[in-house]
Formats: structure tokens, sequence, C-alpha cells
């Protein structure tokens, strides 16, 4: 059975895809080993794996699905809180003391709760469109932060508590989340491998949902909803699919980037994270995973890349994002690209042509 130009289209995408993350991983731990790595880039190793599946995730709402998405910071909040909440549980009342399995069933349920929430949220919310979905999205994220502003949570006697407004827990509980304090006490388990391992995880789920007939579903609901829904598609199944897939993966990521420090704080899952992560998949292409992947990694490095112009850094951030924009979205760049890679694309075709 011969391959169609789309299917070897889409493998060598994905090969290219999988062997980026790769490359990367091997010559970053490279550079940790030979001790050749700055302090200030190898702490920001987690966060970016963890910023690069938020972006490959909110690309499938925004690329793929074609829904805007203003809240995936507050599924990130979730699944943050969750994973300190379960592994402070597990190692107070527990004592489990094995990292790596505190880890995995940690970032486990961090990605199962923000789900359900996801499942919760979108029932109502993806009956909505344009810019309804959005403010909609925006008010959860705003909602989840207020809430777990005023949110206590101690465990003892083989017990988790948890109260509301008030801070009326027993004596001598463990405290793990303290109100506007955050989660407090957290013991940092997480590893540049872990998020390494995360990201895979992301792109075998991602990817293989994109090609999928589900996923091909999707795209049809994106382009023409009136036409997928006279086709017999269930546009509010497929569009819930993707939205509930981010969602848990954005808590998978919040869990992960939740057990990088020793607090968790409200104020880390604003608004503006919400924005950063949309400016990565802007920035990257819609329904381009790759470049989630690539704006991601470069976006989270630039502002400490800028850290020498002390006050005007973020500033000069500012100034590079819309340079890169204005670059990127350009005709005449586009059509000298076009023309650059032209003699590919016809030896491609023709190549195709004599397969056929």
């Amino acid at each position: 059975m011969k391959m169609t130009k789309a299917k070897r289209s889409r493998l060598i995408y994905n090969i290219v895809t999988f062997a980026v993350v790769i490359i990367a991983f091997i010559a970053l731990q490279s550079m940790i080993e030979n001790k050749t790595i700055t302090r200030s880039l190898k702490g920001q190793l987690v966060p970016i794996c963890c910023w690069i599946v938020m972006a490959v995730s909110l690309n499938l709402v925004i690329g793929i699905s074609g829904e805007l998405s203003l809240g995936h910071a507050g599924f990130m909040s979730v699944g943050a809180y969750t994973g300190a909440v379960v592994s402070g549980l597990l190692i107070n009342v527990y004592q489990m003391e094995d990292t790596t399995l505190r880890l995995v069933i940690a970032i486990a349920a961090g990605g199962l709760l923000a789900g359900v929430v996801g499942a919760l949220i979108g029932i109502p919310v993806l009956r909505l469109r344009g810019d309804y979905l959005a403010i909609v999205t925006l008010a959860f994220g705003e909602i989840i932060r207020s809430l777990v502003n005023v949110l206590y949570i101690g465990a003892g006697d083989g017990r988790l508590y948890m109260s509301f407004l008030n801070k009326k827990l027993p004596d001598g509980v463990v405290m793990l989340v303290d109100g506007a304090k955050g989660a407090v006490k957290i013991k940092p388990i997480s590893t540049f491998t872990a998020g390494f391992i995360l990201i895979l995880i992301t792109l075998v789920v991602v990817l293989n949902l994109i090609n999928s007939r589900a996923g091909r579903a999707i795209k049809a609901c994106r382009d023409n909803r009136i036409a997928a829904e006279s086709m017999g598609v269930n546009v509010t199944k497929y569009k819930m699919m993707a939205f509930v897939t981010a969602a848990v993966l954005a808590g998978m990521a919040g869990a992960l980037y939740g057990l990088n420090s020793s607090t968790v704080v409200p104020t880390q899952f604003t608004f503006n994270q919400s924005i950063n992560v949309l400016v990565f998949v802007v920035l990257g292409g819609l329904g381009n995973v790759l470049g989630s992947i690539i704006s991601a990694a470069l976006l989270t490095i630039l502002p400490e890349v800028l850290r020498a112009f002390a006050d005007y850094r973020m500033l000069a951030y500012a100034v590079v994002l819309i340079l890169v924009m204005i670059f990127t979205n350009n005709p005449t760049i586009r059509s000298f690209a076009d023309r650059l890679f032209a003699p590919f694309k016809k030896k491609e075709s023709k190549t195709g042509g004599d397969a056929q």
C-alpha cells in the first residue's frame, strides 16, 4: 500500500518534531553533566518544559479546534495546587519517600482534576462562540485564582482537612495550602527528565489526536461548523474532546511547575500567564505544534537573556516580540521564503508524481 503525499508529510513533520525535542534534551543533558550550562538557564529548564506543554495544549484548542480560550492558566493552577496537596499528603500522611513515584502520582492527580474541571466548564461554555467563549474562559481563570486565594488545606491524623474563607483547621495539622500564602512547605521534586517525558507524552497525545478521525472531525468543526453539523458530526462532542484534553495536559504541566519550587501562590497564575501562553501559540503559528515548542522555549529564555538591560529588559522583550510578529506576517518575507524553498517543493512534487 503506497503512502499518500499527505501522510508522508505528516510523518516527516512528526519525526522532525520529536527529533528536535530529543536532540535538545540530549544537548542540554550533556551540558549539565559537563557543567557548561549557566545556573540561570539550568533553573529555567523545568519551567521551559511546563510552558512548552502549556503552549502545545492551548494550540490544540485555538489552532486545531478554532476556539479562543483565555483561561488556560486556571487549569495550570488547578494542577499546581492538586500536585502540591497530593505530594504533601503522600509524604506527611503515608510517609512515601520515593520522590519519583510521588511525582508521577502528583502529576497524574493534577491532570485528572484539571480534566474534571475542564469537563464541567466545557459543557456549558463550548456551546458559546467567538468572543463570548473567550470572555467566559477568562472569567473562569479569575474565579479559580480567587478560590485558591481563600483555600486552606491541611493534613494530619491520616486525614485531609479543608476550609474556605476562614482558617478553621484543627491544631497540629501540617499546613499544605495557606490561603493567599499559597501552597507552602513543598519539597521540590520536579526534574528536567520528568519535564522531557511530559513533553513527549504531550506530543504523542496531541499529534495522534490531530491525525486521527476525531482530529479530522475537530478541524472540520473549526473550518465550517454548519457543514460539519449537516454531515452528522457532533460539534460539541469533538470540541469538548479537544478542550478537556488540553485541560488535562495543562493540569499535568501545572503539577510539574508547582513541584519545582517550595511555594505556589495564586499570583503565579493570573490572566497575564494565559496571555503569555497565547503569545507562544500565535508566534509559533496556529496549529503548528513544532512552532509552539520553539516559541515557548525561546520566549521563556529571552527575558533572562535580556536581563543585562536591567530596567529596560521587558521593554526590549516587547520590542523583540513586535518585530518578530511583523516579520513573520510580512507578505514580502513570506514570498521570499516561498521562493527560497520552491526548488525543494518542486523536487518533492516530482518525486511524489514518479511514485504514483
